[in-house]
């Protein structure tokens, strides 16, 4: 089949969307590729149709568990193979998964970095016909990336069990820096970037400083119409806000990572078929969200880099129509963000306690533990060891980037069986033991596969159908997995660890003070940057967002708060920079008064003049001081 055909036969679309078909057909010439597109650009299909007109299969590598099951899922619904391993899976399960990609028809593997240096996904590999290396989400490769993780660098020796394979790396968001590290980091053989423009000609972003930011936000529901995300910082702000627009009429509802895994579907269902309108969420919110209709997406909180920003925002307008992307945000915001660098960093020696604190926790000896999975109650743990929960949870983040262990949401991980012993010896099992014969009848009709495979299982359906209590369900099922007829793993409703390597001695654990402090750098870089765009006054918000991109040579997007404003001045941007360009190192290096500053602009009437002096004083970029002199605001 050409890739034309495979993309009709099991996408549908009749075409390719702009940038997909040069990118897939630098893949099939066998060239390592570097995709560069933004949210919602179509980067599976860059992968998919290759993997898929190759023979053989296709290895993605991605960080986010979510979206490996989502993909798996959505591949399987259209008659393709395939199947995920991350962290937190059983092994026996692991062990049926990669048989099948060497001897069945597995046509994609999706595996979180972590697994790459696994003794049994290696060996594996060296046995499978690996047809492309795919790396999603491949920002997280360079320690310049906004989500830099250590596990991404043992993608160059994984590619050596394969030399001759190509790989496909993809990306929405990537800084110039970032760009030529991931070719570096990936041993690319010559560097390939394809990139689509990062603008959004259909996406008008604003900045709003206001008090009262939930009277804007309201102003914002009632002004646009159609559905919205508002994006918080908290869980708590989550519920919070959530309330408020439905005390005022706005239908609305929360999303977090505390929720179960059943309300979170729900809520997530209820929000994609419009019959809530606008869903209030902390980050955990939007990965693999495919909504094509967002008119809006609101941040009330500043985000944590351009980068993160540029991802969320992009989900509105998803169906080039016309969206908003918009930040309200007080002073208290701006002193929030900057104090967040210093709680995201807890210190060296926190960071080594906390790792010390876990091994305590789990009577887990020096060596031992890798791959291992253990359910953490934060509370429980932080209370015994004496230590605060946020610098725990930053000093996991840390401990996970450097390889040395990994957190697993429950929600990931729904209870699971498969049956141990054949058909045969089952039926002399049930004559056997009439007590447990109706459970393994209603576990035979309700999954199937669960011979030859694990199956999720969802104990309270059980329970209904038998019209039994979920308890009696779950006693029989552990009763069947200490007998040995079928492996039963269970749903946690806590977080699962996982050490990704053997435990080591506090005192070996090595994070570099050299990496450490390069990383709290970057980070500063970031909030900065954020900070800037945030408090620019003078600069289309696109051009902004574009620049630190490496576009430098993008038009205004007329359609921005700054735009908009600069609209109402019938001027032209030459003509609106020219005069810029002159007023403001003037005023930076002495304050005037304003008839010298006026008689000081060369290639300009007096009125245009004074109609970009105004602007820059009405948006708080010059103020008269106390000698009645203009001085430009730092």
């Amino acid at each position: 089949m050409t890739i034309q055909q495979i993309l009709t036969k099991y996408w549908g679309f009749a075409s390719f969307r702009p940038m997909q078909e040069e990118i897939i057909n630098s893949v099939l010439e066998g060239k390592d590729t570097l995709a560069l597109l933004p949210t919602g650009g179509g980067k599976s299909i860059c992968f998919q149709v290759p993997g898929l007109a190759l023979e053989g299969i296709c290895i993605v590598i991605s960080p986010l568990i979510a979206l490996m099951k989502d993909q798996v899922a959505n591949l399987k619904k259209v008659g393709i193979p395939a199947v995920a391993i991350f962290s937190g899976m059983h092994r026996r399960e692991i062990d049926i998964a990669l048989d099948n990609c060497i001897y069945g028809k597995i046509r994609f593997l999706y595996l979180s970095p972590e697994r790459l240096k696994a003794e049994i996904v290696i060996e594996r590999m060296k046995k499978m016909k690996i047809n492309l290396f795919v790396v999603d989400e491949a920002h997280c490769i360079s320690q310049w990336g906004y989500d830099f993780r250590p596990s991404y660098l043992n993608i160059a020796e994984t590619r050596k069990l394969h030399p001759e394979v190509p790989v496909i790396a993809l990306t929405a968001t990537a800084t110039t820096e970032v760009v030529t590290d991931i070719q570096n980091k990936l041993e690319f053989k010559f560097e390939n970037l394809l990139q689509k423009s990062f603008e959004r000609k259909n996406l008008a972003y604003v900045v709003l400083k206001e008090d009262d930011k939930l009277k804007r936000l309201l102003k914002v529901t009632s002004t646009v119409k159609g559905t919205g995300i508002v994006y918080v910082r908290n869980r708590k702000s989550s519920r919070e806000i959530s309330d408020f627009l439905n005390k005022n009429n706005v239908s609305s509802t929360y999303y977090h990572a505390g929720l179960n895994q059943e309300v979170r579907d729900a809520r997530q269902i209820e929000w994609a078929t419009n019959r809530t309108r606008v869903i209030v969420s902390t980050n955990a919110f939007g990965m693999g969200i495919d909504k094509a209709n967002v008119r809006f997406v609101v941040h009330l909180d500043i985000p944590d880099s351009i980068e993160a920003y540029f991802q969320e925002a992009g989900r509105a307008g998803r169906d080039e129509k016309k969206a908003y992307a918009v930040i309200i945000y007080n002073e208290a915001d701006l002193l929030k963000a900057k104090d967040l660098i210093a709680t995201s960093y807890p210190t060296i020696k926190e960071i080594k306690k906390t790792y010390l604190s876990l091994g305590n926790s789990f009577q887990l000896a020096v060596g031992a533990g890798e791959g291992e999975s253990y359910t953490l109650d934060m509370g429980a743990f932080c209370e015994k060891f004496n230590l605060k929960p946020l610098t725990v949870y930053n000093s996991l983040k840390f401990l996970e980037r450097d390889g040395y262990l990994s957190m697993n949401d429950a929600k990931y991980m729904p209870s699971k069986i498969m049956f141990t012993i054949g058909k045969t010896d089952l039926y002399n099992f049930q004559v056997e033991n009439k007590l447990l014969d109706p459970i393994i009848k209603l576990l035979l009709r309700s999954y199937a596969g669960s011979f030859d495979d694990f199956v999720k299982i969802d104990e309270a359906q059980m329970a209904k159908r038998a019209k039994v209590k979920k308890e009696l369900i779950i006693e029989f099922l552990d009763k069947l997995h200490k007998m040995k007829v079928l492996t039963y793993v269970k749903q946690n409703k806590l977080p699962q660890l996982v050490y990704t390597a053997p435990r080591q001695e506090a005192s070996e654990l090595v994070i570099s003070k050299e990496n450490y402090q390069d990383r709290k750098e970057v980070s500063l870089k970031k909030i900065n940057a954020i900070l800037d765009y945030v408090m620019s006054y003078n600069k289309c918000r696109s051009q902004l967002l574009l620049s630190y991109f490496g576009e430098e040579e993008s038009y205004r997007c007329g359609a921005c708060d700054i735009c908009l404003e600069r609209n109402k001045l019938k001027l032209s941007q030459l003509e609106f920079d020219s005069v810029l360009d002159q007023v403001k190192p003037m005023l930076q290096e002495n304050p005037v008064d304003l008839t010298f500053l006026v008689d000081s602009i060369k290639d300009s009437t007096e009125d245009r003049t004074l109609k970009v002096i105004q602007w820059l004083i009405e948006n708080g970029k010059i103020i008269n001081n106390e000698e009645e002199k203009l001085e430009w605001v730092s």
